[in-house]
């Protein structure tokens, strides 16, 4: 069904495209200097150096879109072979044709270019978004279930409401640790707690890894975790735009994480443009820090944070030993968060953390800030008094707050600061050879173009549609450069694509659903028209099948063993048929999220690879052709029998960091010395006195007084002879100066 509408207000998304051609154009002054080579460290606002553009009035927090560069005509990359060695950073100006951007609106297929560079020579490609992506939005969690290419996978994540009535904004925090939860929550935005394991497991080579990601992409992909997390993020964030913003706002997203989990929080922030706030913690090797500079700092190596787990793309490994002869560096990674809010949390007192190196990376990223006019967005802080890694540190708590109500919120305007401690001060002039240009704003073209006509709506299928208006015309004088298509949809309105012609085929829509959507134009100099009426569509139904089908019932597990159960079910009921099932699990007997674990066809199936003396447990759902998904199951729990250990095994610790206070061992070694292969392992050791465990990761882990005990999770517990796994790894407070560390490991 299909109709038009002369309707043409400008809404929410329309407001926010207004801000950005006043970004482009604006003249506002802000205040911003610097000491030759660095930003100022004090408290206050950035400042800018001489020859930059004056800062203009603040754009848009975030964009409509997860990649706004996607239409973008990318040259081709250089090879491999071809990359010169260059000592020096990056120019981020400079175009792959060798001609520097001149204008703000350049920056949108600079940043494109950026992109492709760091998906094939540091973190592997980022897919775009999938043929299919739904779920839920609750008040307690969220849903996603993913379908591309025959394959599919789900994962989820829950929810943490703050006081007051939403809808809210909302901080994807990674794997439990990150920025201060609690005041997130006073700061009056929503938790959502996501387990990137759930889409990339660490402890799996890099040919065999696993996760929702590698579910639908194949386990050989050459995509690091990082990521394949961040792919997670950008599907969390499909989902909350299409649940309508009753609860959760899809303008107003933030993500933070520390350590391993910084590193996953700043690749989220610099893949997705719909990330309104990202901010990394400690991140480390692999993380912010400027690749070129970790081997002069004594930082984690390069080889090291390669080898210990597939963070990195695979393509990477070629640059281990030679970052110099990267195309990229991270400081472009940072100036892919730009314009958007970015706060970079450090600690100068861990030298493994590359604290020096991150903070050149800031300073790198941060002329471009400057450049686009958003100086006050960019903010790095290491000026902290705790060398604990990952603790929440009072320093951070104020401009933590401040941040989530400026850029979140959108209630404060607090400025961006350069923080740094004079403990790992870098110097960003010894790092570079080019100067921060002065952006125009395309020739002073200031002028609007003309408003598209009507959509009209064509070839509606259950998933895509195809639309074409008449064309617009720009007089400003920069040329019409496309056009973007927006869904009208409650207090936000995504964006569903992008044209450079007026005409476009939407894909990936849901089944069954109406749409109402409109065109802007945009000029080359980032002025965009008003809105089109307005055309509305409803998708088919796959056939005109909208009823999902039964929950299926009495799902019971027979025949368990050390690493596998059978599960059965009675059939469910369809109107049209049932096509399969989904078969879902969840580690131990209570708290663990659920995640798709397979399919079946018929009414059972056989789950191997488990851990020996293990608690699990299953639930089951049915899918028709259609693509309607019934209830879950009831839940059934299994408990594995102990495995039989055939062989020896043993426990080599490595101290990656430590510091007056603490210490990471990473990685904690078990190697099966025996003749056959084991199916699960567990390490004994003895912490010091006053010693205490403040995390872990890969491994379940129990305390009695001194004592601690590391069991293989699922992934790792199977070991062939000569085989170990190095993802083990936990974390220890000690009292200061006190250099004992943990003795006695055992493996058995």
């Amino acid at each position: 069904m299909i109709r038009s509408s002369g309707r043409s207000t400008i809404r929410t998304a329309a407001v926010a495209l207004v801000a950005a051609a006043l970004w482009v154009a604006g003249a506002e002054t802000a205040a911003l200097a610097e000491a030759p080579g660095t930003l100022a460290k004090s408290p206050g606002t950035l400042a800018e150096a001489p020859g930059t553009l004056a800062e203009a009035p603040a754009a848009p927090f975030a964009a409509g879109v997860e990649d706004e560069g996607a239409d973008c005509a990318v040259p081709g990359l250089p090879g491999e072979g071809s990359l010169p060695s260059n000592s020096r950073l990056p120019d981020p100006f400079m175009k792959l044709d060798g001609t520097r951007i001149t204008t703000r609106s350049d920056w949108r297929c600079r940043r494109a270019e950026i992109k492709k560079l760091a998906e094939r020579f540091v973190y592997g490609e980022k897919p775009a978004k999938p043929a299919s992506v739904t779920g839920t939005v609750s008040s307690t969690g969220i849903t996603v279930n993913v379908n591309h290419n025959g394959r599919s996978s789900s994962f989820s994540a829950s929810v943490s409401l703050p006081s007051g009535s939403g809808p809210f904004p909302a901080v994807v925090v990674l794997g439990g640790f990150g920025a201060d939860t609690a005041a997130i929550r006073a700061a009056g935005a929503a938790v959502i707690s996501y387990d990137p394991y759930a889409v990339g497991r660490e402890g799996t080579p890099r040919n065999n890894k696993q996760g929702a990601f590698y579910s639908v992409y194949g386990s050989s992909s050459s995509t690091g975790l990082l990521v394949a997390w961040a792919w997670g993020v950008s599907r969390i964030i499909d989902v909350i735009e299409q649940s309508g913003g009753g609860i959760l706002r899809a303008d107003a997203t933030g993500v933070t994480g520390c350590s391993r989990f910084g590193k996953g929080a700043f690749v989220v922030g610099a893949f997705d443009q719909r990330i309104a706030l990202t901010m990394p913690i400690e991140s480390g090797s692999a993380g912010v820090p400027i690749f070129r500079g970790i081997p002069g700092e004594g930082a984690q190596s390069l080889s090291s944070a390669y080898g210990e787990q597939p963070w990195l793309g695979d393509a990477f490994g070629s640059f281990t030993s030679s970052p110099n002869r990267l195309p990229v560096d991270t400081h472009e990674a940072v100036a892919m968060i730009a314009p958007r809010g970015l706060f970079i949390m450090d600690n100068p007192h861990i030298t493994n953390l590359g604290p020096r190196s991150a903070s050149v990376a800031a300073l790198g990223g941060a002329e471009v800030y400057k450049a686009l006019g958003a100086g006050e967005n960019i903010t790095y802080w290491s000026d902290v008094q705790d060398g604990s890694h990952c603790a929440n540190r009072a320093e951070w708590r104020t401009p933590l707050q401040q941040h989530i109500q400026k850029f979140l919120l959108k209630t404060g305007n607090a400025p961006g600061a350069m923080r740094i401690s004079s403990r790992a001060q870098g110097n960003l002039a010894e790092w570079r050879d080019w100067q921060t240009p002065t952006l125009g704003d395309g020739s002073g073209d200031i002028t609007a173009p003309v408003t598209p006509g009507s959509p009209n709506a064509s070839d509606v299928t259950a998933t895509s549609a195809r639309l074409a208006w008449t064309a617009s015309t720009d007089q400003g004088g920069s040329g019409l450069a496309g056009y973007t298509v927006y869904r009208e949809q409650g207090a936000t309105d995504p964006q569903l694509g992008q044209a450079t012609t007026n005409s476009i085929t939407l894909t990936g829509l849901t089944a069954n659903t109406e749409y109402q959507v409109y065109v802007r134009a945009r000029d080359g100099a980032g002025n965009v028209s008003g809105n089109s009426p307005s055309v509305t569509f409803t998708t088919t139904g796959g056939g005109g099948d909208t009823s999902p089908p039964t929950a299926p019932a009495g799902l019971a597990a027979s025949g368990t063993t050390s690493t596998g159960t059978s599960l059965t079910w009675t059939a469910s009921t369809d109107n049209e048929g049932v096509s399969g099932y989904d078969i879902l699990r969840a580690p131990g007997a209570s708290g663990g999220m659920f995640a798709q674990v397979g399919t079946s066809a018929t009414t059972s199936y056989n789950d191997t690879g488990l851990t020996p003396d293990t608690t699990y447990r299953y639930q089951v759902r049915a899918r028709d052709a259609a693509g309607n998904t019934s209830p879950v199951s009831n839940t059934t729990q299994v408990t594995t029998r102990p495995g039989t250990s055939t062989g020896g095994c043993t426990a080599e610790a490595t101290v990656q960091t430590q510091w007056g206070t603490g210490y990471v061992i990473q990685p904690l070694t078990v190697t099966n010395t025996g003749t056959s292969t084991i199916t699960g392992w567990a390490v004994t050791f003895t912490l010091p006195a006053g010693h205490t465990l403040t995390g872990s990761w890969n491994g379940t882990t129990t305390v009695s007084g001194q004592t601690v005990s590391i069991r293989n999770v699922g992934h790792n517990g199977t070991l062939a002879p000569g085989a170990g796994t190095g993802g083990v790894g936990f974390q220890v407070s000690r009292p200061n100066g006190d250099t004992a560390l943990p003795s006695g490991y055992t493996c058995v």
